[in-house]
């Protein structure tokens, strides 16, 4: 299986008034094109700083990032945001939907604001990835028309519109019931089997333990456990 992303001897330090805060003490790890992982460990982990390294949203005091054999250690902040955009899709608790915009228009702001298909291929696109998560027939309701579960489809849809390379799950099941949780972890792993996309959850939640392929523990900013099953 292809490697898709490569970390090694990662340290992420924090300045908490005169004290550093050792966040992350040496991450080596290597994730390959395809896998659904979980990271799961207790407050205080390193697990909100690991997922937030891999989305390119903060970067590491010492060691390397390495997306699709592409180091990132070097770029600019204006660079490593095209990349982030381009490759990295993102999956909050929250939704992060946009009120005013409808399910369609929410799915296809990622391809609005890359600008490279035409009107047509962005309705196409977007319009598919409605259909595979549930919402056909949905497309031109507002979210707050929408159930916790409705939203968090339509924040599926809109990471994986563009095919980014990794998806960046970070607790997408806390503020949802158990019946939807399940459907949702469901959809997700269905996308992964289709889109071939990489999923990467951070999370406490069993339910997603439950149905993650491989499970990386942390403990106090170092991997304790990685397990395939």
């Amino acid at each position: 299986m292809a490697v898709c992303l490569e970390m090694r001897g990662l340290r992420k330090v924090y300045k908490k008034g005169e004290i550093d805060v050792e966040a992350l003490r040496g991450i080596d790890l290597v994730i390959d094109k395809g896998e659904f992982i979980s990271i799961m460990g207790p407050s205080g982990s390193g697990k909100t700083t690991l997922l937030n390294i891999i989305g390119c949203l903060d970067v590491p005091t010492a060691g390397e990032v390495i997306y699709d054999g592409k180091p990132l250690h070097h770029l600019k902040e204006n660079e490593l945001s095209d990349y982030r955009k381009n490759n990295i899709g993102f999956i909050f608790q929250s939704y992060n939907l946009i009120p005013v915009l409808t399910v369609l228009e929410n799915v296809e702001l990622p391809m609005v604001i890359d600008k490279r298909l035409s009107a047509q291929e962005r309705t196409q696109r977007a319009m598919e990835l409605i259909e595979r998560v549930g919402l056909k027939g949905m497309e031109h309701r507002y979210p707050r028309e929408l159930s916790g579960g409705q939203e968090q489809r339509v924040a599926i849809a809109r990471a994986l519109v563009k095919r980014p390379l990794v998806v960046l799950a970070d607790e997408p099941t806390a503020n949802l019931d158990s019946k939807t949780a399940e459907e949702i972890i469901e959809i997700m792993r269905q996308m992964n089997e289709v889109e071939g996309t990489t999923f990467i959850f951070s999370t406490h939640d069993p339910r997603v333990e439950k149905h993650a392929r491989r499970i990386i523990l942390l403990q106090d900013g170092r991997i304790a456990s990685d397990e395939r099953k």
